[in-house]
């Protein structure tokens, strides 16, 4: 699921539908929005759809860059990179979309945070099995991508998903791996504090649904741990999620489920879960964060 909260409103955009629409226009807690999903390089964005005082509607323009989904505004016909929320071709050149946080977890993570929380329906008007998976397996770690003639970056394999953020200078990737040893991340980036926080629970997206060998991943979100003045550091205790502070139980949403801080929250900050061929390719001068960093 790609999860939004906006001014109290949540909603929850399954990948299963994603997989074949690639693009949803939306509105959420009255913030017009565009959830985006490119299948072929595993990457979840939202935007912000407003440019000034103009609301854009997108679409998908049937064309891959790096592999990357290449959309369009209906508006003026621009194209836009999805990893990078840019107008590459058109009136809007240079242009970027403002991103909004908006992690990838689980079905039952969203119903248990946010009981109240809308699903986007499969009742969209097209003739799709929402059940079959287009791309069934396509996430195996060492499958070549689909529509890439660029070089792979050999540091990891072509399909392992990092947690990618760009707002540092050159980028940081923290790969899916690193977390079978580091559950938890604590770290500092451009003098900036995050925690990733993950749970090893969720399917892949590219599982056909019933599948018996149904492929688990796992998901992540990433907050600030600065709380109220102080830093929390956070670790697995008991299989969840708490802070060394207080003790508190933490939910994928950054919100306090139980203890001393029960109902405080993290402020988000965005990232998304990139193949490592497609952050790389993007952004080649990435740092990135192995086990071997943080001494495991």
């Amino acid at each position: 699921m790609v999860t939004l909260e906006i001014n109290g409103d949540s909603k929850a955009y399954p990948v299963a539908i994603l997989m074949w629409h690639e693009i949803v226009n939306d509105e959420v807690g009255g913030v017009p929005v565009t959830v985006t999903f490119c299948p072929l390089c595993n990457i979840a964005i939202v935007f912000d759809r407003r440019i000034g005082d103009v609301v854009y509607d997108f679409g998908t323009s049937g064309n891959l860059r790096k592999s990357d989904l290449v959309m369009w505004d209906r508006q003026t016909e621009s194209w836009w990179q999805q990893i990078t929320g840019e107008a590459i071709v058109g009136e809007l050149t240079g242009t970027k979309l403002t991103t909004i946080p908006a992690p990838m977890v689980s079905w039952s993570d969203f119903k248990e945070a946010t009981p109240d929380g809308l699903l986007l329906s499969r009742d969209t008007g097209f003739g799709r099995n929402y059940n079959s998976a287009p791309y069934g397996g396509y996430d195996e770690l060492d499958n070549r991508p689909f529509l890439f003639s660029g070089q792979i970056d050999s540091k990891l394999p072509s399909m392992e998903r990092v947690v990618g953020m760009d707002w540092v200078c050159s980028g940081v990737a923290y790969p899916f791996s690193l977390f079978e040893s580091v559950p938890i991340v604590n770290d500092t980036e451009d003098d900036r504090d995050i925690v990733i926080f993950y749970t090893p629970d969720t399917d892949s997206g590219f599982n056909a649904f019933n599948s018996t060998e149904a492929r688990v991943i796992g998901s992540t979100a990433v907050y600030d741990p600065n709380l109220n003045d102080q830093k929390l550091t956070f670790k697995i205790e008991s299989g969840n999620i708490v802070d060394e502070r207080s003790g508190s139980i933490w939910n994928m949403f950054g919100e306090a489920a139980t203890g001393e801080l029960e109902d405080d929250r993290l402020a988000a900050v965005i990232h998304a879960n990139h193949f490592w061929f497609a952050w790389s390719a993007f952004f080649p001068d990435s740092e990135l964060r192995t086990a071997d960093f943080f001494g495991s």
